[in-house]
């Protein structure tokens, strides 16, 4: 079962990720972007780590919830209000439950995507960060429910999708988004939104149980 302080570890480890991945992410939005995905999801995700340090909430969807919440009020682009809305309603899909299992986060981790699909109107293929999410959260499902022991091996391997999914944009023309106005010329370029997602799944595999 997970709770509370895995999720604060969770949320607080991919602050230190984001900073140290910040220039990296900024290089792919520049090809194809704003130029400012890493230094907005570093600010971003640094105020998270702030908040959850003043007012830690005791449940894992308060925690994810919160963070969800600072996001959006501190994130401009479409950064914050799509991962603020991944956060939040998967924050919300997890209720007040003090523990959660690995089954209970995958689906609500598919309430989070599927918001963030409606919102952004995106779906697989279209060169976004659902192309990480959606491969990741299906391998959550599958793995869950089919009587893997160990919490380890499922977040690695819904890892192990994520970053497969990111790679796999680079070949795929944008079709949302900013990207999707250089029409062919987005070909040839890794989604720094889907590259940001599989760190955030990498992030959840390296939480200490």
């Amino acid at each position: 079962m997970l709770d509370s302080s895995f999720f604060h570890r969770w949320m607080s480890g991919m602050a230190s990720a984001v900073k140290e991945a910040a220039d990296r992410l900024t290089e792919l939005d520049s090809a194809i972007g704003d130029a400012d995905h890493g230094s907005n999801l570093r600010r971003g995700f640094a105020a998270v780590a702030t908040v959850l340090e003043k007012e830690p909430p005791s449940t894992p969807g308060g925690v994810l919830s919160l963070a969800g919440r600072q996001l959006i009020s501190t994130v401009g682009g479409a950064s914050g209000p799509l991962y603020g809305t991944l956060l939040r309603r998967t924050g919300k899909a997890l209720g007040e439950a003090q523990e959660v299992s690995v089954a209970e986060l995958a689906q609500a981790l598919r309430a989070g995507v599927d918001a963030v699909a409606k919102l952004g109107g995106a779906a697989a293929g279209d060169k976004t960060m659902l192309d990480a999410l959606l491969p990741a959260v299906a391998v959550l499902e599958e793995r869950s429910s089919s009587g893997v022991p160990s919490p380890a091996e499922v977040f690695a391997a819904a890892r192990d999708a994520a970053e497969s999914g990111a790679l796999a944009t680079v070949p795929l023309q944008a079709r949302k988004g900013r990207a999707s106005y250089l029409g062919a010329r987005s070909v040839g370029h890794q989604d720094p939104g889907a590259t940001s997602a599989a760190l955030l799944l990498r992030t959840l595999a390296g939480v200490d149980g």
